[in-house]
């Protein structure tokens, strides 16, 4: 029995490996919401609040489905497109996407009171389903800078024994790769990658040894980042509403969330500078998410006038366990007296990291709407949501208080606004809408504020509705490519236009 194996064997009983990939950008990835729904809630950019008659509505606001007169279901399909204008160092890239898929479906059932003297004129029970967030990206960056991938796994290596991060005699790179995951955790696996891949060398071959040297020169590097990922964060909403006398309508919901989530990033770098015995690297990172939670809504909405709507919604956290993981290999070609030769890590090693627990920050909205009789309305919702709050939450653990102080630091409070109009003119309804999104980083740059306009139109046969709508949203940001050593950034110029079609009809 080799060495590491008793290491592994002790660990594992007395200990839990020090073996982590969540950060802040997890964190804020699975806490931003987007306006997702109807048409007809979509050409309003979402300035619902105070309306309801909508399954879209109420699920922003459960008091708004206590509006509905008659049980109500619809069906939305959306044809998303995402386009992406990247630059990095002196290169710039461009790339475009689309799918169709549903997005929505619901139903609500509304029962009309059979006392007379109750103040609870109208119950609805309902249930709706909707697309809160879309995963789905794909870019590229390429450009020369003069930082290297080197400088990822020097980080990493630095400071850790030479025999915590390399293969023992005869040891396939899949068994040592599994073993030093699991006795010293992910930190050690990249300087393993590191090391194997002849990027870095130890200053002596000593066991001992904690200091390590790049095989690269300094001088440029030609680097190609490619992005892609797929998957989307989904909400399950049972709600319970009721008319209050003639003014007030008054509603919860109870929401099971799911997401899942898969991303790959493939780097590439090359380089001829005086030196290096490496030139050529290519580096890959696949990572799978599955999770689940749950969250609730309170709201009302109140009839000030035969005009005027008042609403206040409160969004309570949602509450998501989240499970991970990872899969990585490399290959190097280097120059030497023997010749080129290439060098290929792939340990085909699934690095499944243990669950863990994050708590989004909660929300307030605040709603007015004023109503043209059977003209029109102009919808305004205000919104506030403090993205300092989000948590990790794993007790005693310093590595999530680590990242949760990082989240408090970096991230603030965000306010968002939206504006919406409706004119209908016999049976069609034209439709537009504004909205402004707030950074929710403290730098306001890393993820940039987000405008988005939309347009629609609806036509009523009587008890069905056929609506369609066109919105689109802008935001820049800044995507740092590596946590250490090479954290350049790629910045992003994304624009997502959708084109929303939903049938409903009374039952």
């Amino acid at each position: 029995m080799n060495f590491k194996t008793i290491v592994f064997i002790i660990a594992g009983i007395f200990t839990v490996p020090a073996f982590y990939a969540q950060d802040i950008t997890d964190a804020l990835r699975y806490s931003q919401d987007n306006i997702v729904g109807t048409a007809r809630y979509r050409a309003l950019s979402g300035a619902f609040g105070a309306l309801g008659g909508d399954l879209s509505a109420a699920s922003l606001n459960p008091a708004g489905s206590a509006v509905f007169t008659n049980s109500f279901m619809s069906f939305t399909l959306i044809n998303l497109n995402i386009k992406n204008n990247t630059e990095y160092y002196n290169g710039n890239d461009s790339n475009s996407d689309s799918y169709t898929e549903f997005s929505q479906i619901g139903t609500a059932f509304v029962f009309n009171s059979q006392n007379p003297n109750s103040s609870f004129k109208r119950f609805t029970f309902g249930f709706t389903y909707d697309k809160t967030h879309d995963y789905k990206d794909d870019w590229t960056a390429h450009g020369i800078g003069a930082n290297s991938i080197a400088n990822y796994f020097l980080d990493y290596a630095q400071g850790l024994p030479l025999n915590e991060i390399s293969a023992l005699q005869n040891e396939s790179f899949s068994d040592a790769y599994s073993e030093i995951g699991q006795i010293y955790g992910s930190d050690n696996q990249q300087a393993f990658l590191g090391y194997e891949s002849y990027i870095i060398d130890p200053v002596n071959s000593s066991d001992e040894n904690t200091e390590y040297n790049a095989n690269i020169a300094p001088g440029e590097f030609e680097q190609n980042y490619i992005y892609s990922a797929t998957g989307y964060n989904g909400k399950i909403a049972v709600n319970l509403a009721s008319q209050v006398n003639d003014k007030l309508y008054i509603g919860i919901n109870l929401n099971s969330h799911f997401l899942n989530y898969d991303r790959t990033t493939y780097l590439t770098e090359s380089n001829s500078n005086t030196g290096s015995l490496v030139r050529d690297v290519d580096f890959e990172n696949r990572l799978s998410t599955i999770g689940s939670g749950f969250s609730f809504q309170l709201g009302t909405i109140y009839k000030a006038t035969q005009s005027l709507r008042l609403g206040l919604t409160y969004n309570s956290p949602v509450w998501y366990t989240i499970e991970e993981e990872t899969t990585q290999s490399i290959s190097t070609i280097r120059v030497d007296d023997s010749g080129t030769i290439r060098q290929v890590v792939n340990p085909r090693i699934t690095n499944v990291f243990p669950d863990y627990k994050l708590q989004t920050p909660g929300k307030i909205t605040g709603s007015l709407a004023y109503v043209f009789g059977a003209k029109g309305l102009i919808s305004l919702d205000y919104n506030y949501k403090d993205y300092g709050n989000t948590k990790f939450k794993q007790n005693n653990d310093s590595y999530f208080s680590e990242q949760n102080n990082i989240i408090s630091n970096q991230l603030k409070g965000a306010s968002s606004l939206a504006i919406g109009g409706e004119y209908r003119l016999k049976q069609f309804s034209l439709r537009g809408g504004y909205r402004f999104e707030e950074s929710p980083y403290k730098n306001g740059k890393t993820v940039g504020d987000l405008t988005g306009y939309s347009v629609g139109l609806g036509y009523s046969f009587g008890l069905t509705n056929i609506d369609v709508t066109f919105d689109q949203y802008h935001r820049d940001s800044e995507y740092q490519l590596y946590n250490v050593g090479l954290t350049d950034a790629a910045s992003l110029d994304t624009r997502v236009s959708n084109v929303t079609f939903t049938l409903s009809f009374a039952l």
